[in-house]
């Protein structure tokens, strides 16, 4: 760290921008990832070949004015934790990946191995596979409780249009909107996604064709009525909630009004 950065908060308190987390910013994982340099990067030895994922926390300590970052992990049902340092910047990112690479440095951290059978490239980009198959990843958690914040209602999890085998991970069917919330990995994220180099025409074909199928479903809701809003798991979900909201009220108020007119 800097010189000039150290003892700038001598005579006050550091802003909250300095250590706590914006809600609705980005997924809580995905801030640890990027600030660790990769999902594989945030492993701790567990013992008998057993790892664990790990997270770093940020703490203020009032009477002091320091931020103080944690090593924080579960093993057997319990939270382990383990001091790293002090941090100083400004902003939680900055502090963030500082208490990552201090970690490393200090050697509080594991080297992932790829199990044989694993068809993955590299430890980050198995733990980013695993992370987003399925339902309910933490992206779509956190949008569904942003939006039931703002007193939106939605079926999740379900098919727009019964004839088709595709399934919306948000779905508000008076409006017709559908909201999907993709995974960088395995939608082919034009700012995220990086080819993998083990079995790569393997990857590369599912990844085209999980993008053709995005395009071909995409295709089939707008002919059919729906607007369709696909979110990216890196998106500010905030903002996303947001824009959703807004929508929701531009297609029920033309609705309305197109009543209006129907009725005169």
């Amino acid at each position: 760290m800097p010189d000039t950065d150290r003892g700038h908060w001598k005579d006050q308190l550091p802003s909250e921008r300095a250590y706590k987390r914006r809600a609705g910013a980005v997924a809580p994982a995905m801030e640890q990832d990027r600030a660790a340099g990769g999902r594989g990067r945030r492993s701790v030895a567990l013992g008998d070949g057993r790892i664990a994922r790990a997270s770093v926390s940020l703490r203020l300590y009032r009477r002091t004015r320091r931020i103080r970052a944690y090593l924080r992990w579960s093993q057997d049902g319990k939270t382990q934790e383990q001091y790293v340092c002090e941090v100083e910047h400004a902003t939680r990112r900055e502090n963030l990946t500082e208490a990552w690479q201090c970690a490393r440095d200090r050697g509080l951290l594991a080297q992932e191995v790829l199990p044989p059978e694993s068809t993955a490239s590299s430890p980050d980009v198995r733990a980013t596979m695993r992370a987003n198959r399925g339902k309910d990843t933490g992206p779509e958690l956190a949008l569904r409780s942003l939006l039931y914040q703002r007193g939106l209602r939605y079926r999740v999890n379900a098919r727009p249009l019964a004839e088709i085998r595709r399934r919306a991970d948000v779905v508000f069917p008076g409006a017709r909107v559908a909201v999907f919330v993709d995974g960088c990995f395995w939608h082919g994220c034009p700012d995220h996604y990086r080819p993998a180099v083990k079995n790569a025409d393997f990857w590369r074909d599912k990844i085209d064709g999980n993008r053709a199928r995005d395009a071909e479903t995409n295709q089939k809701l707008l002919a059919a009525g729906w607007t369709v809003v696909r979110v990216w798991e890196h998106d500010d979900l905030t903002r996303a909630a947001e824009e959703i909201e807004q929508l929701l009220r531009q297609l029920r108020s033309s609705g309305l009004r197109r009543n209006a007119t129907a009725g005169c």
